[in-house]
């Protein structure tokens, strides 16, 4: 089996990606399994980590509140469709599968025209133009939400869930291990707040508004930023045996990535996180309540419907971008000391968790190619 993978973007996209390239070769160890993703973009780092071969095209997304800007754009578009074509030609893949962003364009395009069969994964509940633009090419549309029909033909849809990361398993010895590694206190409530791996302004504002106030409470944080900069303890990295963290407070530890997010999630009481398909999975998957700030940034705003999604079935509290700094913080401090509500919202989102995404994808892949 010979399988190519685009797409990427953002750990939304690329975590997916691997986990369904990770299943593949569980089931098929000799099959040969190409990445191909957006030259200068995260992908190019994260997916050669896992294990895995990748190739960047030089796309570039569109910019839609200053067309005049696309024209460069257009320039690499075309250059990443050649490009697109000699890599299909050359691998010859039984598959190719497109995973969102659009760095998935020109390489399922090139791929339709060259007569190979394809498959999307659509992780949000609001479909990307991307894979609304391929679907008519596509056999199988891979989904997580219900009601895609509004997007996608209705034959080509199968209810999958989204992939996660396979490390992201909590247990007690992880909770104890995490207490440690992160430097905090067992005995006091934790919230994880997620900036996201490109950083969230809103959310990282909403920290720094209230950061005083958080030092003297009985409420202890671990504050991922991305890689936004922030004002507060601007230091070089140290402490925590030299890992990714910038500055440890009294009842807060501020990292720009965490690379061990399963003991970050083993000790989170709740969680503070923009709406993302992949990270949304992930809380459905653990059972963690959880307060959604959705992206205003992201294409037709999918990442408020994602969380309202949520909300209408009593799985997650949601607090929009623009109330944010003044609201986020008190809400969370509220709602940690909530241990019925906490229970509830917990109970209600494990009902949406989708443990064998990756394994029904690849069930998928399988039957076409």
């Amino acid at each position: 089996m010979k399988v190519i993978i685009s797409g990427g973007g953002t750990g939304g996209h690329i975590f997916p990606a691997i986990a369904i390239a990770n299943e593949i070769k569980a089931r098929h160890p000799k099959a040969e399994i190409l990445f191909v993703g957006a030259e200068d973009r995260m992908e190019m780092e994260r997916v050669p980590a896992a294990g895995y071969k990748i190739v960047g095209l030089p796309v570039a997304g569109f910019d839609r509140k200053n067309l005049w800007k696309n024209i460069p754009v257009l320039f690499k578009l075309g250059r990443s469709l050649t490009k697109a074509r000699k890599i299909v030609k050359e691998f010859r893949p039984s598959i190719v599968i497109g995973v969102g962003g659009y760095a998935s364009g020109p390489l399922l395009k090139a791929a339709a025209q060259l007569g190979y069969p394809a498959l999307l994964q659509e992780q949000n509940s609001f479909a990307g133009v991307t894979n609304k633009l391929l679907a008519k090419n596509a056999e199988i549309i891979c989904v997580a939400y219900e009601g895609m029909e509004a997007f996608f033909p209705p034959e080509k849809i199968v209810l999958t869930g989204n992939p996660v990361r396979q490390d992201l398993v909590v247990t007690k010895a992880k909770k104890q291990e995490a207490y440690t590694y992160f430097g905090l206190n067992p005995n006091k409530k934790t919230v994880l707040v997620l900036g996201g791996s490109l950083g969230a302004r809103t959310i990282n504002e909403s920290m720094q508004a209230y950061i005083r106030r958080i030092e003297e409470g009985d409420v202890q944080f671990i504050w991922q930023t991305g890689k936004s900069v922030v004002s507060v303890g601007e230091v070089p990295a140290g402490g925590l045996q030299g890992r990714e963290l910038y500055k440890k407070g009294p009842s807060w530890v501020r990292l720009e990535f965490i690379s061990r997010m399963d003991l970050a999630y083993s000790v989170a009481d709740l969680i503070v996180s923009r709406a993302g398909a992949g990270s949304i999975s992930e809380f459905c998957l653990l059972g963690k309540p959880v307060i959604l700030v959705p992206s205003p940034n992201v294409a037709e705003d999918h990442q408020t419907k994602n969380a309202q999604a949520l909300v209408k079935k009593g799985a997650a509290v949601m607090i929009t971008d623009d109330r944010a700094v003044d609201e986020l913080l008190p809400r969370a401090m509220e709602l940690i000391h909530n241990d019925e509500r906490l229970k509830k919202l917990s109970s209600n989102i494990s009902k949406l968790g989708e443990p064998d995404a990756a394994k029904k994808i690849v069930d998928e892949i399988d039957a076409i190619a």
